[in-house]
């Protein structure tokens, strides 16, 4: 099986003239040239927001019924191809194969819920004063968005964005990952077969920078939608701020992890250490900032040792793999960093520290404990797969700790205690919180940050909110 063609797709047709620019695309686990991708020249990314903006023209008016079909075929075609999707997945982005189909396999679920959602999108009828008057409400489309998406889970978050942007009724413009390509140029081929109409959705890519300047300042576009770091969310947040156009987005968090004395220490420790390494680490709800309770921390360390010190590193494709490389060479030395920075503070390394003797992007899972909080892991998102731990006494030191950073995207506690736990949802500041379990991203719930790691949410019965206006109607 070989890796897919990779093209542009705008205006409901695949562009893969090999003039334009080209980039290789490459496979971490071993450095091998995978295929190549076109970027968009200037001409290209008009004529996208050409076809978009046309498209919109009848797309606004469709019937939430034609969407419903059409989102409902996209989620039916994704469970029949998740297995050729995720290999390409693995391919380019590195995550051992059975992470990649699951992902493709919810996907198909998200899909799903915004062809349910999509049919209910109601305004309603105001009681008037005077009786000879009528007044109502209604939710139309916001017109073109323009939606930027990350290389670490390609396939959900560009789904999400185009499935609440086209059941909405909006036209899309997505640039994909261009590391990561291959997932993004399945959903487009997806969308394509299910019938949806050309120019609703198009997929560019090329330099960041240059793509997502052109396209927001454009007039055309009226939503920027991005997931990504917080440095760039920023950048993109004030050039569309300066065209007063609405953005959703979600960025990157350094998720506190409470462990309290009173928790099942055995199972935290155990489902702690297999989802710190999901995506080798790179994933932006990953459990970053370890505090466990003095009492618990020995029994926890040891248990959290174990599991992840038999953590099953390699190629992706290998059926044993439980972590794969990670998905950018350069990533490495920034994973040394840390250890590094960690163990001039007086930081020990009970585990891992370095990377890996071999071919590819690989770093071994760490652990570092004596870390003081002004350590480097401490404050800034490691992205990888190092968890530091450290310890606390009382839930007023634990909260103040945990608050201290500006990024509010998620967080997780393990407590039996209903008081420990009702206190902590309350006062940890952040968009979700995890109760003794790893609950986010569901296609029913909301999906998002406070603070520095974003605005708005994806999922849930908001998914829509940001990609439609509120029009007032009163009539005598």
């Amino acid at each position: 099986m070989q890796y897919p063609s990779l093209a542009l797709y705008i205006n409901g047709e695949f562009l893969r003239d090999n003039a334009r620019d080209q980039q290789d695309i490459l496979n971490p686990a071993d450095g091998s040239v995978l295929g190549q991708l076109p970027h968009a020249s200037t001409s290209d990314l008009d004529m996208a927001l050409q076809a978009a903006a046309q498209a919109f023209k009848t797309w606004r008016h469709s019937s939430p019924m034609e969407r419903s079909a059409i989102l409902r075929k996209v989620a039916q075609l994704s469970r029949e191809r998740a297995q050729e999707i995720g290999r390409n997945i693995t391919l380019d982005q590195g995550k051992p194969l059975a992470e990649a189909v699951g992902e493709v396999a919810a996907c198909a679920d998200h899909a799903d819920w915004h062809a349910e959602e999509c049919r209910r999108i109601y305004g309603r009828v105001i009681p008037a004063r005077d009786p000879a008057v009528r007044q109502w409400v209604v939710r139309e489309p916001i017109g073109v968005c323009a939606a930027f998406t990350p290389w670490n889970f390609p396939y959900n978050q560009a789904i999400r964005k185009i499935c609440a942007a086209i059941g909405a009724g909006c036209t899309i413009i997505l640039k994909g990952p261009e590391d990561s390509p291959s997932a993004v140029m399945a959903i487009a081929q997806a969308f394509h077969d299910a019938g949806l109409p050309p120019g609703v959705l198009n997929i560019v890519w090329g330099v960041p920078a240059t793509v997502s300047e052109h396209l927001i300042r454009s007039p055309i576009v009226r939503k920027v939608s991005f997931t990504g770091s917080v440095p760039v969310g920023k950048h993109l947040a004030s050039l569309a701020g300066a065209h007063m156009k609405p953005i959703t987005m979600e960025l990157g968090g350094h998720s506190p992890v409470i462990v309290c004395a009173d928790a099942d220490i055995d199972r935290a420790a155990q489902q702690l250490a297999r989802f710190k390494v999901r995506n080798a680490g790179q994933v932006c709800v990953s459990p970053t900032r370890f505090y466990i309770q003095e009492q618990a921390y020995p029994r926890f360390l040891q248990r959290f040792t174990e599991v992840l010190s038999s953590i099953r590193v390699g190629d992706g494709l290998q059926a044993d793999t439980q972590m794969g490389p990670l998905a950018h060479a350069r990533r490495v030395p920034a994973m040394q960093t840390f250890v590094d920075n960690a163990r001039e503070l007086g930081g020990k390394i009970v585990l891992g520290g370095e990377p890996l003797a071999r071919s590819g992007n690989f770093f071994a899972p760490t652990i570092l404990t004596d870390i003081p909080d002004d350590a480097l892991i401490m404050t800034e998102e490691p992205f990888g797969p190092i968890a530091p731990l450290t310890t606390f006494n009382d839930l007023d030191e634990v909260i103040q700790r945990a608050n201290s950073l500006p990024f509010g995207l998620s967080s997780y506690v393990f407590t039996n205690n209903l008081q420990h736990a009702h206190r902590l949802s309350s006062e940890l500041e952040s968009g979700m919180v995890n109760i003794n379990h790893f609950g986010s991203g569901l296609p029913e719930t909301p999906f998002g940050g406070i603070k520095d790691s974003g605005i708005g949410s994806e999922g849930g019965s908001e998914t829509f909110d940001g990609y439609l206006t509120t029009k007032f109607v009163t009539q005598i």
